[in-house]
C-alpha cells in the first residue's frame, strides 16, 4: 500500500489560494477515481476537487472554511501499490483535524451510540463530583413561587403545562375530586383568553453557524465596501403607470419572446443616459486615486440565490434591445440560482442594478459594488391616488402606479447634483416610455 498526495492545483487566473466551502469526503471514506472530494471556492468561483486515484482516504487538510495555498496537500489517499509518497501514519495535525470535522459532521445518533459505548467507569462520575439533587439546586425564589401550586393535586404533565403557560394552579379550579386535569387547564384559558396565558410561540435552539465560502466573501465585499466607500443615497418618486401599460402591451403580443418585466426597461433607460453620466458607469482605484470612465456598459444584476447574493454581468448592455435584455437576464439568473454560472459571468461589472421585486419596500439604501460608483435601486410598485392635470388643463385625481427609484453614489467622485440630475433624467424616460422605445 502507498500514500497519494493530492495538491490543490492551479485552479487558474494567477490565484495563490483557495477557501474550502465543503467536504464530500471525511478520513476513512473509500473514494474512486474523479470521485468528488471538495468544494473549493476562489476570489471568481467555486470549483468542484476531483480525486485523481481510488483508495482510502486518510489525511485532509482542513475543515470548511479554511484557506490553504494553491500546491498545498488537500487530500492525502492510501492506494493499491507504491503510490507517491512512502507509507507512513497520518500525521497528528491531521488526525486532530480529522476528529474536528467529524464532530462537526456527526448526528445525535453518533452521540448517544459513542456514549453508550463508553465503559461503566467513564460514565459515572467519582461521588465527590456527582451533580447535587436537582431538589438541593432550586433557589428560594423558584420555591417560593411553586408554594401555592405545590399544594394542588395534579399530574406531573399537568404542572409542566401549567407552568409553560405561567398559570398558577391554585387559580384553576377542578371539576372533580379536587385534582387539576387538562380538562381543568382548557376551562381556565378559555375563559381568560386576555390573560396572556397562551405562549407566543415555542422556543427555538441556538445554533453557531460559521460564515464560510460565498457568505463570508459577500460579509467581507461590503464590510470593505462601507468602510472605504463614503455613501449617499437619493431617492426620487417615478408614477411609472404608462409604462406599466406599455409592457403588458408588450407581452400580450410577444409570442415565443421572453416577457418582459421592468427591469429591461430600466436598464434600457440607464444605458441611454449614462454616456451624459460618464462618472457613474466608472471604476475608483483609491490606492492610486484614478477613476475609469468606462465606455460600454457591463451592468451588474443583484440576485439572490440559495447560496447568497451573486451580481452577474450582462456584458454590453448598451447593445441589446428589450427583449434580448429580458432573454439574458432569465438566462443569467437561472445560471446564478443553479450555481453553473461561469466566473466571467460574474465579474467585470460597471454599473449595478439590485432589485427585490415586489418586495423592495418603499426605499432602499443600496450599498455600491466595489470599486464601481454607483448602485441603482428600483423598488416596490404601489397604487396611490394622485393630482393628475388633464388635456384641458384641469387637475383630477387619479389612481396611478408609482414606484421610487433610489441611486446610491460614492461621494468621492460622484456630486449629489449629478446623482439628482441622474434621476430626474431617469424619470423622464420612465414616465414617457416612448422615449425608451424611440431609440
Amino acid at each position: 500500500m502507498g500514500r497519494y498526495i493530492f495538491r490543490l492545483p492551479d485552479i487558474g487566473e494567477g490565484i495563490a489560494e483557495a477557501e474550502i466551502v465543503a467536504w464530500h469526503v471525511k478520513v476513512g471514506d473509500t473514494v474512486e477515481e474523479d470521485g468528488r472530494l471538495a468544494d473549493m471556492m476562489t476570489d471568481k468561483a467555486t470549483v468542484e476537487m476531483e480525486s485523481p486515484v481510488s483508495g482510502t482516504v486518510v489525511e485532509v487538510a482542513g475543515m470548511a472554511g479554511d484557506v490553504i495555498a494553491i500546491g498545498s496537500p488537500l487530500v492525502v489517499i492510501e492506494v493499491e501499490g507504491s503510490g507517491n509518497e512512502e507509507g507512513k501514519a497520518p500525521a497528528p495535525k491531521a488526525e486532530a483535524v480529522a476528529e474536528r470535522i467529524e464532530a462537526e459532521t456527526s448526528d445525535a445518533g453518533d452521540v448517544d451510540r459513542a456514549a453508550a459505548a463508553a465503559p461503566d467507569s467513564a460514565a459515572k462520575p467519582p461521588a465527590d463530583l456527582a451533580p447535587e439533587p436537582v431538589a438541593a439546586r432550586e433557589t428560594t425564589e423558584t420555591a417560593e413561587g411553586r408554594s401555592s401550586a405545590a399544594k394542588v393535586q395534579a399530574s406531573p404533565a399537568v404542572r409542566k403545562r401549567a407552568q409553560d403557560l405561567g398559570i398558577d394552579l391554585a387559580e384553576v379550579r377542578s371539576a372533580e375530586d379536587g385534582r387539576v386535569r387538562h380538562g381543568d387547564l382548557d376551562a381556565f384559558l378559555s375563559y381568560n383568553t386576555g390573560g396572556g396565558f397562551r405562549a407566543a410561540a415555542s422556543r427555538g435552539k441556538d445554533e453557531q453557524v460559521r460564515v464560510i465560502g460565498l457568505r463570508r466573501r459577500i460579509a467581507e465585499n461590503m464590510a470593505a465596501s462601507k468602510r472605504n466607500i463614503p455613501h449617499f443615497t437619493y431617492v426620487e418618486e417615478f408614477d411609472v403607470t404608462a409604462l406599466e401599460e406599455t409592457r403588458a402591451q408588450l407581452n400580450a403580443g410577444r409570442g415565443e419572446r421572453p416577457k418582459l418585466t421592468m427591469l429591461p426597461f430600466l436598464i434600457t433607460a440607464i444605458c441611454r443616459l449614462l454616456p451624459r453620466y460618464p462618472m457613474l458607469n466608472a471604476h475608483y482605484d483609491d490606492q492610486v486615486g484614478v477613476v475609469t470612465r468606462h465606455g460600454a456598459v457591463h451592468l451588474g444584476m443583484a440576485a439572490q440565490t440559495p447560496a447568497g447574493l451573486m451580481v452577474p454581468v450582462i456584458r454590453d448592455a448598451q447593445d441589446r434591445n428589450l427583449w434580448q435584455l429580458a432573454t439574458e437576464i432569465a438566462r443569467l439568473a437561472n445560471a446564478a440560482r443553479d450555481g453553473s454560472a461561469k466566473s466571467s459571468e460574474l465579474s467585470g461589472s460597471t454599473i449595478t442594478v439590485t432589485s427585490l421585486g415586489p418586495m423592495g419596500g418603499v426605499a432602499t439604501t443600496p450599498v455600491i459594488n466595489r470599486p464601481e460608483v454607483a448602485i441603482i435601486g428600483p423598488n416596490r410598485i404601489v397604487e396611490r391616488p394622485m393630482f393628475v392635470k388633464g388635456a384641458d388643463g384641469v387637475e383630477r385625481i387619479e389612481k396611478r402606479k408609482l414606484m421610487n427609484i433610489s441611486i446610491s453614489c460614492d461621494h468621492r467622485v460622484v456630486d449629489g447634483w449629478d446623482a439628482a440630475s441622474f434621476a430626474q433624467d431617469l424619470k423622464t424616460l420612465i414616465e414617457a416610455p416612448a422615449l425608451i422605445l424611440a431609440g
